[in-house]
């Protein structure tokens, strides 16, 4: 891989970024009612009796921007706290935003992380096993049931866990990280508790997920079956076992990785809908209630953590996929 491939890719990532940055940082502050106003409306509000002088020194450490400079002026200094690690103080909970995403990111990773390896693998292993199968009843079912599966929205299964599995049975939490009279710690009855309270949201993404990795699986698997090569390594004495794995399922996952390094990035986005429906902390559930409160400084520091979340998976991929795939040659023509 050349030098100039990874520095151009890294120049997109970085102008992704900062279009994104942008481009909020200008439609919140262009339009009539923008969050500058907002909070400036709230603290008079709330402090009737702060000079004009306190409330503008008060909107500078919640958004980082001094609301009298130019609106460039107010771009450069937000760009250089961002650069800093500071995104501002939230007005609902009056904390640093970093506080609040530093503590909420784990628990989105790990719920996310979970649902990504279950969906992948199962979607996966059945592909493989449809694409082998093809024509039988089986594979028929499958594809039907895979298919069904996919067409439903992770919210739909979500609030019918919740609703049958949590409310109405009793089995699941319905709430938060862990039981509220479990200890911190690296202790079994902790990662249980964890796992126990993770279980709803991470089944409603996989359920819903593996199906279009399954339909995506079995239609790269039939393809390669028919390829010559793989009649080239039967004649030459290979175990069919060697062939599935080495040739089939291989060549058959390739096409499958970016589509998994950038769905990496995007569940960050589904989590927003996820945790809100089982009130599980993380980030989306923050960012909802950052939307409910008017809290802009929460709200745009969320949004650059999904950006930056889908920009890096991305990123990761371009840089992989021809050391998993020899034949891609990524530092030749790049044809953009």
């Amino acid at each position: 891989m050349s030098t100039s491939y990874i520095i151009k890719r890294f120049g997109r990532a970085l102008f992704t970024v900062f279009a994104v940055t942008s481009l909020s940082f200008g439609l919140t502050r262009l339009m009539p009612g923008g969050p500058v106003d907002a909070l400036r409306a709230q603290l008079i509000k709330r402090n009737a009796d702060m000079s004009m002088a306190e409330i503008n020194q008060r909107l500078a450490t919640y958004t980082n921007i001094q609301p009298d400079d130019p609106l460039y002026v107010q771009y450069l200094n937000y760009l250089s706290s961002i650069l800093q690690g500071d995104f501002g103080r939230s007005i609902w909970r009056d904390v640093p935003v970093m506080a609040i995403l530093g503590d909420a990111l784990p628990w989105t990773i790990l719920i996310m992380t979970l649902a990504l390896l279950l969906m992948f693998g199962v979607g996966v292993s059945l592909g493989a096993v449809l694409a082998y199968r093809e024509g039988s009843t089986f594979d028929i079912s499958g594809s039907i049931v895979s298919l069904v599966l996919s067409s439903t929205p992770y919210y739909v299964a979500a609030i019918l866990f919740v609703y049958t599995l949590g409310y109405q049975l009793g089995w699941f939490p319905t709430g938060g990280r862990y039981g509220s009279g479990v200890q911190p710690g690296f202790s079994l009855t902790f990662l249980s508790s964890v796992l126990y309270h993770a279980a709803l949201p991470v089944l409603s993404l996989a359920i819903t997920g593996f199906g279009g990795w399954a339909l995506t699986m079995r239609g790269n698997s039939i393809s390669i079956l028919g390829k010559d090569y793989l009649r080239v390594a039967r004649l030459r004495g290979l175990s069919e076992r060697r062939i599935a794995f080495r040739y089939v399922g291989w060549n058959a996952l390739l096409p499958m990785y970016t589509g998994l390094m950038i769905s990496i990035g995007m569940a960050f986005g589904g989590s927003v809908i996820l945790e809100q429906i089982f009130s599980y902390p993380g980030v989306g559930y923050y960012l909802v209630r950052a939307i409910d409160h008017r809290d802009y400084p929460v709200m745009m520091g969320g949004f650059l953590l999904i950006t930056l979340a889908v920009v890096v998976g991305i990123f990761i991929a371009d840089l992989t996929y021809s050391k998993l795939d020899p034949r891609i040659e990524s530092g030749g023509s790049d044809g953009i």
